[in-house]
Parts: structure tokens; C-alpha cells; sequence
């Protein structure tokens, strides 16, 4: 795990000041506090790499490499790495967790290894197969290679987007790195808002989905594509695809016997995810995913191997699960250590959280995550694992269970789809109207679902709001659903994975942790369970009572306690955001009508002034964007964006 930049100039006449390239590498000094390197490379004396740039001079290509230190924390394993001949050069963010099997493999084709980092498995694996290589890792990864033999640069983000990868393309020059703020600081950077990405933030809390990205002018690689950048050609940002989720066709498989594949691809999984050099530890919700790995990380290091779980436990008890978490710290005999943050704690932490996401977030629930790695880092754990990516392929928000209804209906099993309707309005939490709209809106045409949107008193140009700020920049308006011929489940679940849900949280997961210099792995997202499970037939995801994960929740039978797999209830990592507005109101007010506030066109800020108002008076419930509109005030103060686009 680590951060990673690079630049290309096409342009044979332009050269890189190395002392940039220091700064470069300062701002990404929390992704890898251990150690440091850089390339550099022109014509004249190919690629040459070192721990310091004085060396550098006239170079027109360079990457920057800062380590943290997790497999093989030797000095052998220090990057930027090369091939022997000088061929190939490496920066790696991430893990490739099947590196072993693969390094066996390619020692008895004959390639020889002269450290036991994954990094060089990876680097020959390349040298070997090419592109090809992607479709044999297992792992969460952001590389770029310099392939002279090709005289390109070639870049790759995992499947799933767990690590990042971020892109400035220039008229002459190409440029990469782990974070848009590194990215902020590169020549003829400007500092321009994407205006629809900031609608979609607003208005729905949709962020990191797809190439872009809240900055004009900076772009993202999307998970599981590529890229390559001419070294002697003008760049262009076209990022090409090597895995796509599979149509869906189910599978021919009995109920049990896909429970009994499940548990084993799922406890494999978090064998390989186990692999380190440093201790590891694990987030602990008490929720049903993360309770699944630790109780796993016990099966598989036995009773001798000892664990550490993180939890947040928030001061309002209604939505405490230290109940449930003490019964896995028991069961499993861990060594529990928690952390309880107050509101006064999320606005002393804010500036510094603002800082390290570098893009607005959606709510502050994210601070709870936040501090749970802060507790890691304190404790001396560089490695933990979490359950990101189990609500989006296993059913468990409550929009899924709208879109299995909807499903029935598209295919004529109403009886079906008014039984599943009651059994679901018995969960805990759910609104039969929410519920029962969305399987309405779901079978609807898109011209449709935006009419109807209003009629339920949705607008999706909120009157707080500046319309013509949006109108004039020709942002399309219209909700995010998707329609997918009549398994709308299954689409809602993928259209999750790739848009809607985990892409911002896994962005939210990797700053966090960053931010702290540990390496968080997500088990759950490999692609062998994800292409299981999406082949599953749609009632083993959500059964018939409503039960959502049910085919999980039976592969954990006997592993993980009843108890915990028995909850219908889901909470997570959540903050008691309607309580903390009243003790933050003053707060609020104040940055509301702040000089920050007033600078950002894209609110209407008497309209505004009277939403958060009719809060504060008890007309109106409390809404999550509220949150939103700080969060954004603070964003753009922090980073000067630019809204003159």
C-alpha cells in the first residue's frame, strides 16, 4: 500500500524540475511514510531510479514512489522497481493477494526473483503476459509501468476501483497519481468544478462513479480498465475495459450447495487477505459483514493468532451495537478497542477530514470511519480488514428490496410481490411508502420515472438551489435509477457496485485509512465471489420472508452466532446526525451565512436560509443535505475551486 505519481511531457523540449517532484512527493507522504523513491527517464539515459532527484536532469518522464511497507518490508522491495535489463519499471498502490501462487508460476517458466515482494511478481508478471496479466490478479491495485519495449506508460486500476488512480491529460504533457489533491499541483492545473458531478453530489449523494471526477480537469482511470500513453505522441485519456460483470444468466444450483460454495470462496478469500508482513486487524460494526471476517479471521489463523477489531460506538444508544459487538469480541477473543467521537469532535476533526477525502462526501458517517483508523494507527495496526461491498452484492439496503419486488412484478408473480411487500414492511427501519414507490417507479420508462418524481415531492431541482446556475451549464436532471428488462434486482445490485454506492465508499474507505498510513482490505470484493453471487437465482439474495444476504447468512451458519445472523435490524457505522444538528445548530448558522457560503453561485441562499430554518422551527424533518451543503462550503474553501466554469 502506498501513494504513487507520475508525468509524461510528449513533448521532447520540455523537461521536469526535480525539485517539483519532491513537493509531489511530500503531499503523499501519509500514503507511505516508510520510505520514498523516484524515477526518472529521457532517451539519453533511459530509465534510472533513486531515493533522491538530484541526479535528474533534463528528464521528460518520472515517477514518484512513497512506501508503506506491508509485504517484503526489505529494502528489496523498495520502488520504484525495474526488470534487470532496465526494461520495465513499476509503481504498485495496493496488493495483489495471489502473489505467491503467481510468483510459482512464473519461476517455472524460468524467471528468477531477487526480492519476496508482490510488487516484482506483478513487474515480471507484465514483462511476460502484457495486458493479459490483469485478468490472473487477485487484489486491489493502482500501478503504472514505463514499458520501454513499447515505449508507453501503462496504467491499471483493480475491478472494483478499491485503490485510485486519478489523471490530468495536458496538451503535452500526461500526469497521474493516488490523489486529486497531488494532481491540484501540477503545471496549467486549473481549479474548475464539474458541474454535474456537483448536481448528482447535491441532489442525490451520487459521487465517484465512472472516469470523472468534481474537478473539470481531472479524471479518474475506472475500475477494471486500463490505459496507455504514448512516450512520443499526444496524450489521450481513453481508458479500455478487461473485466465486465457477466450478463445475468442464474445458475442451475441448489440452494445448500451454493451456501456451501459460498462460505468457501468467502473464508479463501480472507486466508489470501490475511497475508502481511505487519499485523492486520479488523473494523467490527456488530453488523452481519463484518462480523462474518472476523469470525473467519479466527477460523483461519486458529485459536493461537491474535486479533485486534476496531469498533465506533456512538453516544446515542438507539443506535449502538456494542451489544452485538461484544458478543464477536467474545466469541472470537479478540482484543476489542473503540472509540466513541461527540459532534464537537467532528468539527474539531473536520478541516483535517476535509483535507484528506479532497472531494466532497455525503454524510458523517464517514467521520465515524475516520476515527476508527485513527484508533488503528494508535494502536500500532498497519493492515485491517472491512466489510465494504457485501451490501452491494449481497442485498442489503433497502432499495434492494424494492427492486426484488419490482422484479416479481416485470415477470407477473404479483401474489409473490404482495407477500414479499408485507414481509418487508416488518423490517426494522423500512417506510412502506419509500418502498412501495420505488418498485412502482422501477418498472417505469426513464421520461417517466422523472415526471414521477416530482409528483411524489421530489423535485430534482430543489428550490435551495440555484437553477439557472445548473440550467446554463446544460446539466441534465433526472433520477438515478435504472432500468433492466425485468431482473431489476440483479440491475439495481450491479448499477450499486459500479455507480450509485460502493465507488464513493471506497473512496471514502481509502482516504481514511490513508490518512493514517494503514492498509484496508475489503474482502468480500474478489472476483470469484462477485461472479457467484451474481449468478445466483434473485430469491437466494433476498428470500421470500424478506431476509436480505439469505444465502450468506446460511453460509455463516455454524461459523458466525445465530444471534448475530438472526438481525433484521441495520445500522452500521452510523452517527446520530439529527441529534448533533441541534448541538451544532450555532455552527451551522454561522458557516450557512458565512463569506464561504456566499461565494459558491450554485446555492440559492434565501431559499436555503428557509429550508434550514423550517428545520430548525420542527416543520421540517432533518435531511442528510444539510450535511451536504457544509460539507461543500468547507470543500471549496479548503481547495479554492473554481465555479466560473
Amino acid at each position: 500500500m502506498c501513494g504513487i505519481a507520475g508525468i509524461l511531457f510528449t513533448d521532447h523540449r520540455r523537461c521536469i524540475d526535480p525539485n517539483w517532484l519532491e513537493s509531489l512527493g511530500s503531499s503523499l507522504r501519509h500514503r507511505g511514510p516508510d520510505d520514498f523513491g523516484y524515477l526518472g527517464w529521457n532517451d539519453r539515459m533511459g530509465a534510472v531510479v533513486d531515493s533522491a532527484v538530484g541526479m535528474f536532469d533534463e528528464i521528460r518522464a518520472a515517477f514518484i514512489h512513497r512506501r508503506l511497507s506491508i509485504i517484503d518490508t526489505s529494502k528489496s522491495g523498495w520502488q520504484p522497481m525495474q526488470t534487470n535489463d532496465g526494461v520495465y519499471s513499476i509503481v504498485l498502490n495496493g496488493e495483489i493477494y495471489n502473489y505467491l501462487e503467481l510468483r510459482a508460476e512464473l519461476e517455472a517458466a524460468g524467471h528468477v526473483f531477487r526480492s519476496h515482494s508482490d510488487t516484482e511478481v506483478l513487474l515480471q508478471g507484465y514483462a511476460r503476459w502484457g495486458q493479459n496479466v490483469l485478468s490472473r490478479l487477485i487484489g486491489m491495485y493502482a500501478f503504472a509501468i514505463l514499458d520501454l519495449k513499447r515505449r508507453c506508460l501503462f496504467l491499471a486500476r483493480d475491478p472494483f476501483g478499491i485503490k485510485p488512480l486519478y489523471c490530468y491529460v495536458g496538451q503535452d504533457m500526461f500526469g497521474f497519481a493516488s490523489e486529486t489533491a497531488t494532481l491540484l499541483q501540477y503545471p496549467g492545473m486549473r481549479r474548475r468544478v464539474n458541474a454535474t458531478r456537483l448536481y448528482h453530489y447535491l441532489r442525490f449523494d451520487v459521487t465517484d462513479y465512472g472516469d470523472e471526477t468534481f474537478w473539470a480537469d481531472i479524471h479518474q482511470i475506472p475500475a477494471a480498465h486500463f490505459l496507455e500513453i504514448r512516450l512520443d505522441a499526444g496524450c489521450a485519456f481513453s481508458p479500455r475495459p478487461y473485466w465486465h460483470i457477466p450478463p445475468y444468466q442464474p445458475q442451475d444450483i441448489g440452494y445448500d450447495e451454493a451456501s456451501r460454495h459460498l462460505r468457501d470462496l468467502f473464508v479463501d478469500s480472507v486466508r489470501i487477505h490475511l497475508r502481511s508482513d505487519v499485523p492486520v486487524g479488523a473494523c467490527l460494526s456488530g453488523g452481519i459483514d463484518s462480523s462474518s471476517i472476523v469470525m473467519a479471521m479466527r477460523e483461519v489463523l486458529g485459536g493461537a493468532g491474535e486479533i485486534n477489531t476496531f469498533s465506533y460506538i456512538p453516544t446515542d444508544e438507539q443506535i449502538s451495537e456494542e451489544h452485538w459487538m461484544n458478543i464477536v469480541v467474545s466469541k472470537a477473543a479478540t482484543r476489542a478497542h473503540c472509540t466513541r467521537p461527540n459532534a464537537f469532535d467532528l468539527v474539531e476533526s473536520l478541516p483535517d477530514l476535509i483535507r484528506s477525502q479532497g472531494e466532497p462526501f455525503g454524510s458523517t458517517s464517514i467521520f465515524a470511519q475516520y476515527k476508527i483508523f485513527e484508533l488503528a494507527s494508535q494502536a500500532g495496526v498497519k493492515v485491517m480488514l472491512d466489510g465494504q461491498g457485501a451490501d452491494e452484492i449481497l442485498g442489503g439496503y433497502w432499495a434492494f428490496m424494492a427492486a426484488r419486488i419490482a422484479s416479481l412484478m416485470a415477470q407477473g408473480h404479483w401474489s409473490e410481490a404482495v407477500r414479499l411487500y408485507r414481509h418487508c414492511c416488518a423490517t426494522p427501519g423500512i417506510n412502506r411508502g419509500n418502498l412501495l414507490s420505488m418498485a412502482i417507479g422501477l418498472q417505469m420508462p426513464p421520461i417517466i420515472q422523472t415526471l414521477g418524481y416530482g409528483l411524489i415531492g421530489r423535485d430534482l431541482m430543489p428550490a435551495w438551489m440555484n437553477s439557472q446556475w445548473f440550467y446554463d451549464r446544460e446539466v441534465p436532471q433526472s433520477p438515478m435509477w435504472k432500468v433492466d428488462g425485468r431482473n431489476h434486482m440483479h440491475s439495481q445490485l450491479v448499477d450499486s457496485l459500479q455507480r450509485q454506492t460502493l465507488p464513493k465508499l471506497l473512496r471514502y474507505e481509502d482516504r481514511n485509512s490513508m490518512r493514517f498510513s494503514i492498509e484496508s482490505r475489503v474482502p468480500f470484493l474478489t472476483i470469484p465471489i462477485v461472479e457467484f453471487i451474481y449468478g445466483l437465482p434473485e430469491q437466494y439474495i433476498i428470500d421470500p420472508s424478506g431476509l436480505t444476504k439469505a444465502v450468506f447468512r446460511s453460509a455463516m451458519r455454524g461459523l458466525v452466532p445465530d444471534t448475530i445472523l438472526d438481525r433484521r435490524d441495520k445500522i452500521g457505522f452510523s452517527t446520530p446526525e439529527s441529534s448533533w444538528v441541534w448541538t451544532l445548530a450555532p455552527w451551522i448558522e454561522q458557516r450557512l451565512k458565512s463569506q464561504d457560503a456566499r461565494a459558491i453561485p450554485i446555492f440559492d441562499l434565501r431559499n436555503l436560509d428557509r429550508y434550514w430554518h423550517s428545520i430548525l422551527s420542527g416543520r421540517r424533518s432533518w435531511g442528510t443535505a444539510v450535511w451536504r451543503w457544509i460539507n461543500l462550503i468547507e470543500w471549496a474553501h479548503t481547495f479554492n475551486a473554481d465555479f466560473d466554469v
